[in-house]
């Protein structure tokens, strides 16, 4: 058991962490996920940012805001869709259920981006489950209305169209991940991609903002809580990195990096 003392530097670099991702990080990616390069999964700008205020005023007029507590689902794998959550704050975590019940983080979203995908128009049914794991505001935005506003609009249409691609991506990205390279790999890259976008320097150390159990890290890489649990032990002797609750401390970066090569 931790000491008095240790408890609570480890609370302050959770606190420290946290501001410092919060006033700066979230602006260099749009969600957390497994890719191969940091640039697949660049910052996005908002579905509204890029139209005029004409097009702004007619997407509000249709949506409806709607507050999340955390553990909320917004849909269930296999719900009929019937339009898209634009994320106003907070973060959303859309995952895929097997039939035996394991299940795999698709990504963590934050505010800016959307889900409801792919089919934006609501038709069909959801292929995967999306819930909040904090508390989150997001705006709803009807398939059918959401139709008629992009045959109205081609600037609304574009950048729908952006928007979807950029989630195309994503999830190549991950794909791709899954299917060359190999858990271990998986695992380490992850931790590359949490110390580069959600990280904070301090001193010699990076500390990650967001916290994760081990069962987080092992959906997002298709593996295990067991085997995450044994590798992130065997890091943390080897003085790679500290875990701590939830709190990730990259001790040396270098080596994490040369692990992942």
């Amino acid at each position: 058991m931790p000491s008095s003392g240790m408890a609570l530097e480890w609370s302050s670099l959770r606190r420290q962490g946290s501001e410092r991702m919060s006033a700066a990080s979230l602006g260099k990616a749009t969600g957390i996920m497994l890719a191969g390069a940091d640039a697949l999964v660049g910052s996005l700008p908002s579905l509204l940012d890029p139209l005029c205020e004409a097009d702004r005023r007619r997407i509000l007029a249709v949506g409806r805001k709607e507050i999340l507590k955390t553990g909320k689902h917004i849909w269930r794998q296999g719900d009929l869709q019937n339009g898209i959550y634009l994320i106003e704050e907070g973060r959303i975590r859309s995952y895929y259920a097997a039939p035996s019940g394991r299940e795999v983080t698709l990504a963590y979203w934050f505010a800016g981006n959307f889900v409801g995908g792919p089919d934006m128009f609501g038709t069909g049914a959801h292929v995967w489950s999306s819930v909040a794991v904090e508390p989150s505001q997001v705006m709803f935005l009807p398939g059918p209305a959401l139709r008629a506003l992009a045959l109205q609009s081609a600037s609304i249409a574009v950048a729908l169209l952006d928007a979807l691609a950029f989630k195309a991506r994503c999830y190549s990205a991950m794909a791709q991940m899954l299917g060359t390279r190999s858990v271990t790999e998986r695992l380490h890259r992850l931790l590359v991609f949490l110390s580069k976008v959600y990280g904070s320097q301090q001193g010699r150390e990076i500390v990650i903002g967001i916290p994760f159990t081990h069962g987080d890290l092992a959906n997002l890489i298709g593996s295990t809580r067991q085997w995450v649990t044994v590798q992130l032990s065997r890091m943390q002797a080897r003085g790679v990195i500290r875990y701590h609750r939830g709190l990730i401390v990259i001790l040396n970066p270098r080596a994490l990096d040369l692990e992942v090569v």
